[in-house]
């Protein structure tokens, strides 16, 4: 007889998303074809089914929608903060009308559990929507003078591992301080930005505000480079980011930058380690690790360095891997075979240099893109697994002895996005928390987000904020 606790499927519908065979630019409120006709294919990780075929933007493309773009926003930038507002609140209204199908969605193009979209992404891009529509009427009181006014057109690339809450940190603070905006979302998921488009006509959103462009690389840089764009908004890889700051250098572009990440987990000897085990599970295996601001590296005291692992080694041993659609699944799968093959080679590189490799036993479903959780022991701040983004469901850990040895440790990184502190001592959380150069610093949680505070971070982290009021700044000339 099987146990009551047992392990049942339980998977969400797909039939709730209406996901159609092709799909069109968005362009001054209508979708269309390509000008060159080439068009691509969005493939689910979980599966390797193709979803849907795409449109795929090019040159002339862009020139279209930024031109549409800048027609618009002589009427969006004169109407009263609080007649914007009114759009984004409805945006904001639809988004939580829709979040079951766009949850499903959004896992079924990206590969995460429907657990992460239906509980922690869906509810933050409405919470967006929602926190710039209340600063569409508040500017003059943002503390950036009075009437600041709005920079023109935005060209924004976002990337694959949170496709609709990055949108929602880019487009929302855009809209409400009076900008227009075309928007490039990753080749490998395209689809909940498509449905944003649909959602921006259903909320009676004025033709050109909105432009969405899917496309490849050249597509991105073709919007950067566009001499009738006013903004850059970039968040991804720091080669990348690069490669941008180096296009609009010598232009009057105003430019904000997220990149990558390497951060530390830092676990002193009188934490709770039931507490920051749970953290450290959530600080890099939430997204199967694809987050900028993973805690990738875990820094442990010596003295508890060994009944932590113990602990969460047990711990990781009970993560589910395998459908992101069942709601019991923690694990799920990798966004593209480019990531899973450049992660492979990362861990097989950190075992040629010498770590020793963990991974949870898991079985491993026979189509798609997957990793398992991994963690190396016997790492040193020498190791490429140690420095470099690996960005997937693998931790480097390695050990301290003093909180000065744990900073500077931290801080040996070309990256500053974030990092985390775990002990019960709030003089030492403040202590250190001063010490660590990253933008964002979580005391015994990690991971949270709230679109009032703001993020970015420093060094080959990028530069400026989003989220919160710091978000508005990059929008306006101040």
């Amino acid at each position: 007889m099987a146990s009551a606790f047992e392990y049942a499927p339980a998977p969400e519908s797909r039939s709730v998303v209406d996901i159609a065979p092709s799909y069109g630019l968005f362009i001054d409120g209508e979708f269309v074809d390509a000008a060159d006709g080439k068009v691509f294919k969005t493939v689910s990780p979980a599966t390797e089914e193709v979803l849907a075929e795409v449109a795929q933007a090019g040159a002339e493309d862009v020139d279209r929608a930024v031109k549409a773009a800048r027609k618009a926003f002589e009427k969006w930038s004169a109407l009263p903060g609080s007649e914007r507002a009114k759009y984004l609140f409805r945006i904001a209204r639809i988004i939580q009308e829709r979040s079951r199908e766009l949850a499903v969605l959004e896992t079924l193009d990206n590969g995460k559990p429907i657990k992460e979209t239906r509980d922690a992404d869906l509810p933050l891009v409405a919470a967006h929507f929602f926190y710039y529509a209340g600063w569409a009427d508040k500017l003059d009181h943002a503390g950036y003078g009075a009437n600041p006014r709005p920079l023109g057109v935005a060209g924004q690339v976002i990337p694959w591992n949170f496709p609709l809450l990055m949108l929602a940190w880019k487009i929302a603070p855009a809209l409400a301080t009076g900008n227009t905006v075309v928007l490039k979302p990753a080749e490998t998921t395209p689809l909940s930005a498509l449905f944003f488009a649909d959602i921006c006509r259903q909320a009676g959103l004025p033709k050109g505000v909105v432009n969405i462009l899917p496309g490849y690389g050249a597509t991105g840089a073709a919007l950067v480079e566009h001499p009738d764009v006013n903004k850059v908004a970039f968040t991804g890889s720091t080669a990348v980011g690069k490669a941008i700051a180096r296009s609009v250098a010598g232009t009057d572009k105003k430019v904000t930058l997220e990149l990558g990440g390497k951060g530390a987990n830092i676990v002193f000897d009188d934490a709770p380690i039931d507490q920051a085990v749970e953290g450290i599970v959530n600080g890099i295996f939430f997204n199967q690790g694809q987050v900028c601001c993973a805690g990738s590296r875990l820094l442990v005291q010596e003295s508890i360095q060994d009944e932590l692992l113990d602990s969460l080694k047990r711990r990781l041993s009970t993560l589910r891997l395998g459908d992101p659609l069942d709601k019991n699944t923690d694990i799920g799968a990798i966004n593209s075979s480019e990531q899973l093959a450049r992660i492979t080679s990362l861990v097989d590189e950190g075992e040629a240099e010498g770590a020793e490799r963990w991974t949870a036993a898991c079985e491993i479903p026979s189509a798609g893109y997957w990793f398992a959780p991994t963690l190396f022991t016997n790492v040193t701040q020498a190791h490429r697994i140690a420095r470099d983004e690996i960005f997937g469901p693998v931790l480097s850990v390695l050990s301290f002895r003093t909180p000065d040895e744990a900073v500077a440790k931290a801080n040996n990184s070309q990256y500053g996005l974030s990092a985390g502190i775990w002990t019960e001592k709030g003089s030492r959380i403040l202590a250190v928390a001063n010490k660590l150069r990253a933008g964002v610093v979580w005391a015994n949680t990690f991971n949270k987000f709230d679109p009032t505070s703001p993020f970015g971070g420093y060094k080959e982290s990028g530069f400026g904020r989003e989220g919160g009021r710091h978000g508005l700044e990059g929008y306006l000339d101040v």
